[in-house]
């Protein structure tokens, strides 16, 4: 049963007072005294052997500390991405050394004068041309069966590009480590699993976990790029550990651009075929999804890619084969999303080739083709979606966005040849979160003020745990907010947790939180029975939140009273059965300059359902976020290299975000369909909105020149790119 009661309310986030008024403490924000500072030397070359590296001249600089190699900083244990290169790079950022000095500035000049001697090495940027060497095969995987497109009427083909993105988060990498004075290490970083690090840190620097103590405080976004453990995090607690002072780093934004993970980086050879009614016969697709250099999250995610292919649709069949593969570049890893806007990119692009091949509206098409059978219901992929209603979110996204007039505002546009023309993409979708980590430890505690701590093994980076969790806890707890403390995101505090990710937070750590209060209120209620010499049954929590025997409140208990003299604390875990299977509809309102090809998004409309909805402030503020960043994949984001492996978007200058003045006001509608997997009801919302938007947007902008004969539009969809479809359409 869903919890419902007082939750669902509008409250506001309580964490936004410490971080609006600049008392929000990041890992920068500890600058202990007799810090050091730390700068890299990064590789120049996209693929070289290191012939020889010579420090000397750094080191003989005025103030610095040190410069370290490879051979300076002996690892206990070996990582796939080596944590400083001796022998040789594989792409522009690659750590070599790593400068020291008191201030930062002397740490630049010092890395700046370490030469490194190349020997240049073939070059491989693209992940196809990169698996004519069979040793570039990261990770393959095959799923379905053969001819799936038999017996089609109308087939459609195309080669999609899902392009390589960095995160750009607001707060890039950061770390800081110092001694803690009894052989151990603490440090501060900025990351999304703190328990993941302090386990490759203490494997790294030779040292039991219970020696590292990782504390993430306020994370300034991470969008998955943070889920990595860095070579820098091992890196900065060797050199804390062998210089026995406390040593930070943090990334400019350009070292940001080309060290930090990227996401994405699929080309996608798809094939759809339908009756000629419009029914889905099969789908099949090849994929190469590029690693980068090292092997990150991405070649596993292309499994999640394979799974979701058929997304909302009955599609009896489906063959879908992947490889990923090294390239030259920058590391390829989660990305908000991580495989699943990969699937839905794909086979939303499709669906609205398959309608035009068959003359048919795309909101009809796919309206013959979802899924309505009984949930739970098994796709052919091998999953389970646990609830949904997809053509109810079709239907309410329509009828937001006023569909039907749009079409004829767009028929009369084309009619009389207007310059700006109207383009209406759709983008019906499901996705999985909770995705493998479905299981979470809280922990709640009374204490003899009247005040409650809570625990959980997430970790926050703006999506507002703090509210939501205080909320659980409040409405468990019989108590008011403002007298709930959570703890997250420190291994000395917290017993340990799987950090955030696949969008789990609430549903997994929420859902401990509350087994923890449920918990602490038997405690509590044992506790009175106890002390009041009274039966345990017959203890009840009046209004006002005291215990005490039914009939009886002049002789109830406080929680503070309770706490003063009894230890009043529950440590425990929830697991879910499986991850959990959110849902919507997104329409997308652009127009295009037929003369100059900008397109610019008019009006986007957002169904997006995650389950009870606990707090509807914070999930609208998770959906604006992942619509701008869908919307910024589709109309403003790549990043680029040139055949050299040389990145030719390190700033943002270069790497185009969408700024206010680009995303218009989101129109949010609420859905509620509740899963039974958890007893909140909740599914994950923090990446839905990315994987809605980004189709949605790039559909709107082709259906805007489609009459003009413009059949596809890879991403991003910038203005030359718009006009040179036009032109080759017209031509």
């Amino acid at each position: 049963m869903a919890v419902r009661s007082a939750l669902g309310g509008r409250v506001k986030r309580v964490e936004d007072r410490r971080l609006i008024t600049g008392a929000g403490r990041y890992t920068d924000d500890n600058q202990p005294e007799g810090c050091l500072h730390a700068v890299f030397v990064r590789s120049t070359m996209a693929h070289a052997r290191i012939a020889g590296v010579d420090a000397s001249a750094a080191r003989a600089i005025p103030g610095v500390v040190g410069v370290f190699l490879a051979a300076d900083l002996a690892f206990d244990s070996e990582t796939a991405r080596p944590r400083l290169c001796a022998d040789e790079v594989k792409f522009v950022g690659d750590a070599i050394g790593v400068a020291v000095a008191p201030r930062r500035e002397l740490a630049v000049d010092a890395a700046t004068a370490v030469f490194v001697d190349y020997e240049p090495l073939r070059v491989v940027i693209d992940g196809a041309a990169a698996l004519a060497d069979p040793e570039n095969l990261a990770f393959e995987f095959e799923l379905g069966e053969d001819g799936p497109l038999e017996g089609a009427d109308a087939v459609v083909r195309a080669r999609i590009v899902n392009q390589r993105l960095a995160a750009v988060p607001i707060e890039a990498n950061a770390v800081l480590a110092e001694p803690d004075g009894e052989g151990g290490i603490r440090l501060w970083t900025s990351t999304q699993v703190p328990f993941e690090v302090r386990s490759q840190v203490a494997a790294a620097i030779g040292l039991p976990e219970s020696r590292v103590r990782v504390i993430a405080g306020d994370v300034g976004g991470a969008f998955g790029a943070k889920l990595m453990t860095y070579p820098e995090q091992s890196v900065i607690a060797a050199l804390a550990q062998k210089l026995d002072r406390p040593v930070r780093w943090f990334e400019y934004r350009t070292e940001n651009m080309v060290a930090m993970t990227h996401g994405r980086g699929h080309v996608q050879d798809v094939a759809l075929g339908a009756t000629a009614d419009g029914k889905l016969v099969g789908l099949e697709a090849d994929v190469v999804a590029d690693a980068g250099a090292y092997a990150g999250l991405a070649p596993p995610l292309i499994v999640f890619t394979a799974l979701l292919a058929t997304s909302v649709y009955e599609i009896p069949r489906l063959r879908y084969r992947a490889k990923s593969a090294f390239t030259n570049t920058a590391v390829m890893s989660a990305y908000r999303g991580a495989g699943r806007p990969e699937a839905i990119a794909m086979i939303e692009r499709a669906m609205d080739m398959l309608a035009a091949e068959l003359r048919m509206d795309p909101a009809e098409l796919r309206r013959l083709n979802l899924i309505r059978g009984e949930f739970p219901y098994t796709t052919g992929t091998g999953l389970t979606y646990d609830s949904g209603d997809y053509v109810r979110a079709l239907d309410l996204a329509l009828a937001a966005a006023g569909y039907g007039e749009l079409r004829r505002e767009q028929a009369a546009r084309r009619e009389r040849g207007d310059r700006l023309q109207l383009g209406i993409g759709l983008s019906v979708y499901v996705e999985m979160t909770a995705v493998r980590l479905t299981a979470e430890l809280g922990g709640a505690r009374a204490e003899p003020d009247g005040s409650f701590v809570l625990t959980v093994g997430t970790t926050s980076s703006g999506q507002g745990h703090e509210t939501a969790f205080a909320q659980l806890a409040s409405e468990a707890l019989g108590v008011p907010m403002d007298v709930i403390r959570v703890v997250q995101s420190d291994t000395a505090l917290v017993p340990g947790g799987s950090g955030t990710s696949g969008s789990r937070s609430l549903q997994i750590g929420g859902s401990a939180v509350r087994k923890a209060c449920l918990e602490l209120v038997e405690r509590a209620k044992a506790e009175t029975a106890r002390r009041l010499e009274a039966e345990p049954d017959d203890i009840v929590r009046f209004e006002d939140g005291r215990f005490g025997v039914r009939g009886v409140p002049a002789t109830a208990l406080s929680w503070a009273q309770l706490a003063t003299d009894a230890a009043l604390m529950v440590d425990t875990e929830f697991e879910q059965d499986d991850q959990t299977f959110p849902f919507g509809c997104h329409v997308a309102v652009a127009e295009v300059d037929v003369e100059t090809g900008e397109a610019r998004l008019i009006r986007h409309i957002a169904v997006d359902d995650c389950g009870t909805v606990l707090n509807p402030m914070l999930v609208e503020g998770q959906i604006h976020g992942g619509v701008a960043q869908g919307v910024a994949q589709a109309l403003y984001e790549e990043f680029v290299y040139d055949a050299e492996g040389n990145p030719l978007t390190t700033s943002l200058i270069d790497y185009a975000i969408p700024t206010i003045g680009e995303i218009p006001v989101i129109e949010t509608v609420h859905m509620e369909t509740p899963t039974p997997l958890n007893p909140l009801g909740a599914k994950g919302i923090g990446e839905s909105g990315t994987i809605g938007a980004t189709p949605a947007a790039q559909n709107a902008v082709i259906d805007a020149v489609s009459h003009l004969g413009v059949r596809h539009i890879d991403m991003p969809l910038h203005p030359m790119r718009v006009w040179e479809a036009i032109q080759k359409a017209r031509s």
